[in-house]
């Protein structure tokens, strides 16, 4: 979809290639924001800072932020939705949230 479309100007898209925004305030669950001329629903809260999707996503499908692969979704997610450690994962490295992590940080 064309990124001329009307986007909430509280959503920055870094890069026309990514597929993720960013939040440029935080964003109260239940909010309606314009993404690419469609009101969308938040489910969650977003803060300052955090991705959300610039479109539907499928499972294991890469985030691309600044036009870069940054990791895959672990699940489907809608257009809107908080992208986060809850539902992306790093390939390249271990969040200290995920199993993995817990080698590389000690708690």
């Amino acid at each position: 979809m064309s990124s001329s479309l009307q986007t909430d100007p509280r959503l920055i898209l870094l890069n026309p290639q990514d597929n993720c925004l960013i939040a440029a305030a935080r964003l109260e669950s239940g909010s309606q924001v314009e993404i690419e001329g469609e009101q969308v629903t938040l489910a969650k809260t977003i803060d300052l800072g955090h991705k959300v999707a610039r479109r539907a996503l499928m499972k294991d499908e890469k985030v691309l932020r600044y036009g870069a692969v940054i990791g895959h979704v672990t699940e489907a997610v809608a257009r809107g939705a908080h992208l986060h450690t809850h539902n992306l994962e790093s390939d390249y490295l271990p969040t200290y949230t995920h199993d993995a992590g817990h080698e590389y940080v000690h708690h």
